[in-house]
C-alpha cells in the first residue's frame, strides 16, 4: 500500500507535508474512519482524496485489475457523492447516481475543476447544486453491504458543505459509527461551512496553495507558452484550477475587463450627475440579465482587480498580478484605490457575492453595489 500510495501521490502537485502525514498513517495502518480534507478545488484536494482512497481500498498488495478500476473511478468499493441539480436529462429528484458517467468524465478532463465548472459541465450553471437526502440514503445502503473485494469501502463526498440539513443528519450516524473498514472522506473548501455535528466527528487535514513555480512548470508541460505560464501562475494565487481557467478563459477575462472598465468609468462620472446615474442603472440591469454564476465570477474578477490596484497604489506592482487585455491603465486607476476605501469596496463586493448565492435580486444587488462604488471611488485617501 505504501509504495502504491507513493506512486499516486507523486502525481499530485505540492502538499508534501500533508501527503507524508497521510502516507505515514497508512504505513502503520491507522486510518481514521471519518476524515475532512479542507481546501479549494484548485489546490488539488480531490486528486489527493482519490489517491488516498485508491490506496486504502486496493490494499497492501494491489492487483492490476483492482488498481485499473480504482484509477478509472469505477471501483465497486469507492463511492462518490457530489452536488447535483435538475437538468435537461434529469428533471426530478436528481442524485449523484444519475450523473456518475458525467462525473467521471469531468474529473478526468478537469481534475482541478471547481463546483462552478461542474455545474457548467452539467448545463446547470445558473442553478445551486446540492447533495440531497436521497444521496445520503443511497450511500447508507451501499456501506451497509459487504465490500465487493473483501477489503475497505470508501465514500468520497465532494463539496460536503452542499449537504442539506436532512442529508447531513442522515449521514451523521454512519460517519460517527461507520461499518468496519469503511472510510468517509469529506471534501470542503471551508470546514466551518459544514454543520458542527458532522465537522466535529472528522479528522481534519487542510490543504493550502500550491507553489507558483510548480504551477508554471505544470502549465509548460501541458504546452502553455512559458511567458503565459508564469503570468497566470502569478495571478492564480497558488490555485492550479484558477491558473488553468485563466489559460482557457482569456476571452472571458477580456469580457469581464470590458464590463469592469465601463462600470468604474461610469461610477466616476455618476457623482452629482443624474443622467450618468441612469447609465449606471442600465449597466446594473445589463449585469443582472447574466447567469448567477457569471455574475459571481465577474465579482471575483473585480475583487482581484481592486486588490491589484491597491498593490499598485503602494508601489507593490510586482505582486499586483493583473495583466490588462485592453487599453485599461491600472496605474491611473490605482491612484483612486487606497487604504481608506479598499476595505469597504471589497466588503461590498463580497457581500454581493453572498446575496447572489442566497438568491437575492441581481438587479437590486448590482444597483446598490454601483451606487456604493460611486461614493467609495471618490473617498479621499
Amino acid at each position: 500500500m505504501f509504495v502504491y500510495l507513493g506512486m499516486l501521490f507523486n502525481a499530485v502537485l505540492g502538499h508534501d507535508t500533508q501527503k507524508k502525514s497521510l502516507a505515514d498513517s497508512l504505513a502503520v495502518k491507522r486510518i481514521p474512519h471519518a476524515q475532512l480534507f479542507e481546501g479549494d478545488d484548485g489546490h488539488g484536494v480531490l486528486s489527493v482524496a482519490l489517491a488516498y482512497a485508491n490506496a486504502v481500498v486496493c490494499g497492501d498488495n494491489p492487483e492490476e485489475a483492482s488498481v485499473q478500476k480504482a484509477m478509472g473511478m469505477v471501483h465497486p468499493d469507492i463511492h462518490f457523492i457530489f452536488p447535483t441539480a435538475i437538468t435537461s436529462d434529469v428533471k426530478t429528484k436528481p442524485t449523484s447516481n444519475d450523473f456518475l458517467g458525467k462525473w467521471r468524465s469531468f474529473v478526468s478532463e478537469q481534475p482541478f475543476g471547481s463546483l462552478y465548472d461542474w455545474m457548467r459541465y452539467l448545463g446547470a450553471e445558473n442553478k445551486q447544486g446540492v447533495i440531497n437526502v436521497n444521496d445520503a440514503l443511497s450511500v447508507m445502503q451501499k456501506v451497509s453491504l459487504k465490500s465487493f473485494e473483501g477489503g475497505w469501502k470508501c465514500v468520497i463526498i465532494w463539496h460536503a458543505e452542499k449537504l442539506t440539513i436532512a442529508a447531513s443528519n442522515k449521514l451523521l450516524k454512519s460517519i460517527e459509527e461507520p461499518p468496519a473498514e469503511t472510510l468517509f472522506l469529506l471534501l470542503c473548501p471551508d470546514a466551518f461551512q459544514l454543520i458542527a455535528t458532522v465537522r466535529s466527528r472528522c479528522q481534519q487535514t487542510s490543504f493550502g496553495s500550491v507553489g507558483q513555480n510548480l504551477i508554471a512548470a505544470y502549465l509548460e508541460k501541458k504546452g502553455v507558452a512559458k511567458e503565459l505560464s508564469a503570468a497566470v501562475a502569478g495571478q492564480s494565487g497558488g490555485n492550479v484550477g484558477k491558473a488553468l481557467g485563466l489559460v482557457d478563459q482569456q476571452n472571458e477575462l477580456a469580457q469581464y475587463e470590458e464590463w469592469f472598465v465601463a462600470w468604474v468609468r461610469t461610477a466616476f462620472r455618476a457623482k452629482g450627475n443624474k443622467s450618468v446615474v441612469l447609465e449606471l442603472a442600465d449597466w446594473s440591469q445589463s449585469l443582472a440579465s447574466k447567469g448567477i454564476e457569471t455574475q459571481k465570477q465577474f465579482l471575483s474578477f473585480a475583487i482581484q482587480l481592486f486588490r491589484a490596484a491597491l498593490m499598485k497604489h503602494y508601489a507593490l506592482g510586482a505582486v499586483a498580478n493583473f495583466y490588462p487585455k485592453s487599453d485599461f491603465k491600472l496605474e491611473r486607476f490605482a491612484a483612486f484605490i487606497h487604504g481608506t476605501n479598499i476595505l469597504p469596496i471589497i466588503t461590498a463586493l463580497e457581500d454581493s457575492v453572498y446575496h447572489l448565492s442566497r438568491n437575492g435580486s441581481p438587479q437590486m444587488i448590482f444597483t446598490e453595489l454601483s451606487f456604493k462604488l460611486t461614493r467609495l471611488l471618490h473617498t479621499k485617501a
